[in-house]
């Protein structure tokens, strides 16, 4: 009995896994949809989020049948909390991809990213991506190391925000069209709140090993609307 509720963790940590892979694919997909204005996958990334939806809900219900059943105390208690928590924002950060698709399959076919910015775009997925494999590494190792670096990366993706926005704001009326100027800031922020995600995912992770309570700015996070 006790063999078979060790496996049914260790599957936790599995299909948390299998959810960071699918985000990161979706994320990837969507950028590329976005700075290529590839309509077709701008739709497989839509069509795909259903699937990370039912993911979700799988593992949810494996961890809610494990309280139940095993009553499990201390790290393995904090385990199955943490894993509720992550697989929430793991689905958000696949939403977030999916709404960055959905910007490409309505400037389709126009590129909705402005040239002066695409390689900034392109950087902030890039770290995202990071983010997410990151992430993946510190729920399947539990490296703290890697947790700090992920969240110091995180402070970059914040950075690209603010410099996008004052470009934006300094630049002359007709650098913009209205379109380009909301498409431009919607996707910051999409990108910005996936690196917020993936910092709570790795503070999850710290929570689980140390069993310290989360600060306040992660639960302002974690609260907040995509």
């Amino acid at each position: 009995m006790r063999e078979a509720y060790q496996s049914d963790l260790r599957h936790i940590v599995d299909d948390l896994l299998d959810m960071a892979e699918f985000v990161g694919k979706a994320l990837e997909g969507a950028t590329s949809a976005l700075l290529e204005g590839d309509l077709a996958l701008a739709e497989r990334v839509v069509a795909a989020d259903p699937h990370l939806d039912e993911r979700q809900e799988d593992l949810d219900g494996k961890i809610v049948e494990l309280l139940a059943r095993q009553s499990p105390v201390a790290t393995d208690l904090r385990l199955l909390v943490a894993a509720l928590r992550m697989s929430s924002s793991l689905e958000r950060m696949g939403d977030l991809a999916v709404h960055i698709a959905l910007v490409a399959r309505r400037a389709h076919p126009e590129i909705a990213v402005p040239e002066q910015h695409r390689a900034q775009i392109a950087r902030m997925s890039e770290i995202g991506i990071k983010a997410l494999q990151g992430a993946g590494t510190v729920i399947q190792n539990r490296d703290l190391a890697l947790a700090a670096q992920v969240q110091k990366d995180d402070d970059e993706l914040d950075a690209l925000l603010l410099e996008i926005s004052s470009e934006i704001s300094r630049s002359d009326e007709d650098v913009y069209t209205n379109a380009q100027i909301i498409d431009v800031t919607l996707l910051i922020r999409f990108y910005e709140r996936l690196g917020d995600h993936a910092v709570s995912l790795v503070r999850r992770i710290g929570f689980l090993v140390t069993g310290d309570s989360l600060d306040t700015h992660t639960l302002e996070a974690e609260n907040q609307e995509f």
